[in-house]
């Protein structure tokens, strides 16, 4: 192994940028970036000319990027339809990978990926970067700890009042295979899966929605921006409801649209039979988080928080720092996986248990029942 880990991107929109390359620039001790694929040849021009190491090349096609038998790692960043093929295409040229969420767009893709990655015997992962906010940790360190006890009752959740997102594709069922659920309550799931530490699931039921993505413009109130009615083709909330093999249960939650006030983005809430923990969007932000545990200590109802720690402009400081750090620590543990050969924290079968749960909600609201495992 090289000293450095050579990095090469297929996709180079908005979430490679800001997201990947921002954290693998941050570790350039670790990595260099060297190949910048994309459809559109004078983006991934742009981005090789600003991120790429000295010799860095920009290509339009991956097929001809793979060819680079010097790229130790791939990162997807194409639309959802397009993640498995370009990940498949990428293990089998003998490169690790890190795909974007979520997993694929449809069960059968993602399972294709997991096959692949075990035949290749090539290390797969999947961007769920908000395991990695400080909020998160502490609280699976809790978890851990036994703090909680047996968690039989939780909520995931990724509710907004309106953050439809209208540029790119989004709005299209073909290219990303769903809409609220796929690309936002992804989140929200997975980190409440992890906290929990359960993927043993027995059946799920759910519902989903397309009822205000059918407003007019001029009556949408989306921060985003006007979408065409006639273009938006995925659901705008999708709820379900999960129960696992054990008898626990999970709610769960997703909405780029909802008339609601309640500000939830990619959250988890745990109860367990010795105590409970909450995820909260903190008041510094939009992208601020901050938790919560609850127990009985004496025979006394306690509930304790970071507030209770540190002062209040220390508080911003390190929730706003843990926020920017998410991204940097995932691909940090990422890229130790990869030097030190073990297994990196978001394990391609959790993430293929996401997707099938994702694929059971839309599956049950299409059919009108509950899909059992």
């Amino acid at each position: 192994m090289r000293d450095k880990i050579r990095v090469g991107f297929i996709g180079c929109g908005g979430i490679a940028r800001e997201k990947h390359m921002e954290a693998y620039r941050y570790h350039s001790a670790k990595s260099e970036m060297v190949a910048f694929c994309d459809t559109d040849f004078p983006r991934a021009q742009t981005l090789c000319d600003v991120y790429g190491a000295r010799g860095a090349k920009a290509y339009a096609d991956h097929h001809e990027m793979l060819k680079d038998g010097t790229i130790d790692m791939v990162v997807v960043c194409t639309p959802n339809a397009m993640h498995a093929q370009n990940t498949i295409d990428a293990l089998e040229a003998g490169k690790h990978v890190m795909c974007e969420k979520p997993m694929a767009h449809s069960l059968a893709a993602a399972e294709a990926m997991v096959d692949s990655a075990k035949k290749c015997g090539k290390k797969l992962s999947i961007s769920y970067q908000f395991r990695f906010r400080e909020d998160s940790l502490a609280i699976k360190d809790f978890v851990e700890a036994g703090e909680l006890g047996e968690i039989y009752y939780a909520r995931a959740q990724a509710i907004r009042r309106r953050a439809v997102p209208t540029w790119g594709r989004f709005l299209s069922m073909d290219t990303q295979g769903g809409g609220a659920l796929i690309d936002y309550g992804t989140h929200a799931l997975d980190l409440t899966l992890w906290l929990m530490n359960n993927y043993e699931v027995d059946s799920v039921s759910g519902v989903s929605f397309h009822k205000l993505g059918q407003l007019p413009k001029g009556m949408q109130g989306n921060p985003n921006g006007s979408w065409d009615p006639a273009r938006f083709e995925v659901e705008d909330s999708a709820m379900g409801f999960i129960k696992m093999k054990n008898g626990a249960t999970i709610l769960l939650e997703s909405a780029w649209a909802l008339n609601t006030l309640e500000y939830r983005p990619m959250v988890a809430t745990l109860c367990g039979t010795k105590g409970g923990a909450v995820q909260n969007p903190g008041p510094w932000g939009p992208t601020t988080y901050t938790y919560a545990i609850n127990k009985v200590i004496g025979n006394e109802l306690v509930t304790v928080s970071p507030n209770d720690f540190c002062e209040q402009s220390d508080l911003n400081q390190r929730i706003d720092e843990s926020t920017v750090e998410a991204p940097r620590k995932e691909m940090d543990q990422w890229l130790d996986a990869i030097i030190k050969d073990t297994a990196p924290v978001v394990l391609p079968e959790q993430a293929l248990t996401v997707t099938r749960i994702l694929d059971a909600v839309y599956r049950s609201s299409n059919e009108g029942r509950p899909i059992y495992f």
